[in-house]
């Protein structure tokens, strides 16, 4: 959508919607003392870009949205269940969606938070011109929503059902007033009714952001009045992960995501951290008109030729598994196995003769050519996995080699990844990670209109998959589950898309403690004495 690149940690692609809930693990939990007035310095992999939360769905500016912004509802992050958000109550009917919202809620500009302005947030993620990542994805594609201010409610009108449309919300930053009336300056700037406000901004180096009074309606109740909330929070763009890594132990910064082999040091030192699962081991391939991986045998052969469960430990590090399911987030709304089976087996025989039927033939060096030209690769990968990641992507090439496949590998920051591929980028495979917890959200990314005009920054178009979507989409919540893990499956097995690893990816902390359980909460983080 983090794309959690939901995240998309990738995409978010993480697209990640988890908002509340336990989620971490510590060495020093209980040991020290609470204390006011901090200040947490959070470390991001890469700078969050344009900050107009419903216009951008990477894993850094979903984070860095928390702060600042609220969403109609929260999903708990152990049981699944539905919280109040800035909605007290909610109900679904049939397709129409009402939420009545809780009182006093107030933007940081000290404005009242107005079902109006709700839904003029809603209908302008609702409408394709303004090509929202979220259309699709958190908000369902066709719906209307109408803000009575005399009652306090919203009602959504869908076009279709939506079975986990209220998940979907939890997903869904609500801009304030003044942002809806000049969305440029949220470029660098913030209106919500979150629990801080952004205070000062520089683009590619840190964004700071100062706690708000009279905060009351947090995730389970949260407000900035509990004991331990830091007064200022500071994001600092660091790139490299043993950087991060070094300042986390030298006091530098107060937390980072570090997903590599600095992981190991940092927990021998004693620091705490907090777990969120997901995917972190994707590849995609560009299936537009004029690339290469157009041809699905091309596809197939890329898939056959790679050792998956050797490209799965080199990428976690060895601490990582298989990936299951492609809505992998928790609380994981259709828990199963949509992948293991369905993956096609490495067979490096059968990727060659493939590649021969699709008119690749190999020359007297084994790279192979047609039409004159060599069958090349654009290979695109994140920079958030560490060095795991890197030498994972080496060995990718190194197969594809074997095969008479040249490949170039290039390392990206999330926002020149998310670039590249919603927009014109030139590319052919990539490895990012689009983290959701709900298999409906993905369907935008699997389906329907290519970037720039949609979600489906791959260009994928499968009319089986169409079809069986469109007919789980008949069933409300997690009773349509085996229908959306059997399109899962039969997209996987023609090597439509291949994930092959997940990975409890790990955010330390160093005098502080927090929960992640799909993103960093920040009403849950508390400041210890050091």
């Amino acid at each position: 959508m983090k794309l959690t690149t939901v995240g998309f940690y990738g995409l978010c692609l993480c697209l990640a919607v988890t908002l509340t809930g336990c989620g971490g693990t510590s060495n020093t939990s209980g040991k020290a003392e609470v204390v006011d007035g901090g200040t947490f310095t959070l470390g991001l992999a890469s700078d969050p870009g344009n900050l107009d939360p419903q216009m951008g769905a990477g894993s850094g500016l979903f984070t860095v949205t928390q702060f600042a912004y609220d969403p109609l509802v929260s999903v708990d992050g152990e049981t699944g269940e539905i919280r109040p958000g800035l909605a007290k109550t909610w109900n679904v009917k049939d397709n129409t969606v009402s939420l009545t919202l809780a009182p006093d809620i107030t933007c940081a500009d000290g404005t009242k938070l107005t079902p109006k302005a709700v839904a003029d947030n809603l209908n302008f993620v609702a409408d394709p011109k303004n090509q929202s990542p979220f259309l699709g994805a958190f908000f369902p594609a066709g719906a209307k929503t109408v803000g009575d201010d005399a009652t306090g409610t919203v009602t959504v009108t869908l076009a279709q059902p939506a079975p986990f449309v209220l998940n979907g919300l939890s997903g869904l930053a609500i801009v304030c007033p003044s942002g809806l009336a000049d969305r440029g300056s949220l470029k660098t700037a913030t209106a919500g009714t979150g629990p801080y406000k952004l205070t000062e901004a520089a683009p590619g180096d840190h964004y700071t952001y100062s706690l708000r009074e009279g905060y009351t309606w947090g995730p389970n109740g949260a407000t900035t009045a509990t004991k331990g909330l830091p007064k200022t929070v500071v994001m600092k763009v660091v790139q490299n992960e043993t950087t991060a890594a070094n300042l986390l132990l030298s006091g530098g910064l107060s937390a980072a995501q570090i997903a590599g082999p600095d992981a190991a040091r940092l927990e021998k030192a004693g620091l705490y951290s907090a777990n969120t699962p997901g995917l972190v081991g994707q590849q995609w391939y560009n299936h537009r008109a004029g690339r290469v991986t157009e041809d699905a045998r091309v596809r197939m052969a890329l898939t056959q030729a790679l050792d998956l469960p050797q490209l799965q430990k080199v990428l976690t590090s060895g601490q990582g598994g298989p990936a299951t399911v492609l809505a992998a987030n928790e609380p994981v709304a259709c828990p199963g196995d949509s992948i293991s089976r369905a993956l096609p087996a490495r067979n490096p025989q059968a990727a060659a003769g493939l590649l021969e039927e699709a008119g690749w033939k190999a020359g007297p060096d084994g790279t192979r050519t047609k039409d004159g030209k060599p069958l090349s690769l654009t290979f695109l990968h994140q920079n958030n996995n560490g060095s795991g990641g890197e030498a994972a992507a080496e060995l990718a090439v190194q197969q594809w080699k074997a095969i008479g496949v040249q490949a170039t590998s290039r390392s990206q920051d999330e926002t020149t990844l998310t670039s590249a591929l919603f927009g014109a980028g030139d590319w052919d495979v990539a490895w990012v990670s689009v983290n959701v917890s709900t298999p409906d959200q993905l369907m935008p990314f699997l389906s329907g209109p290519a970037a720039p005009n949609g979600n489906n920054f791959a260009a994928i178009a499968d009319l089986d998959y169409d079809k069986a979507v469109q007919a789980a989409m008949g069933t409300q919540g997690t009773a349509g589950c085996q229908s959306w893990l059997a399109a899962e499956s039969a997209l996987i097995a023609k090597a439509a898309l291949v994930p092959f690893a997940s990975k409890p990816v790990r955010t330390f902390g160093k005098s502080v403690e927090f929960q992640t359980p799909g993103q960093l909460v920040p009403t849950s983080i508390r400041m210890l004495a050091k």
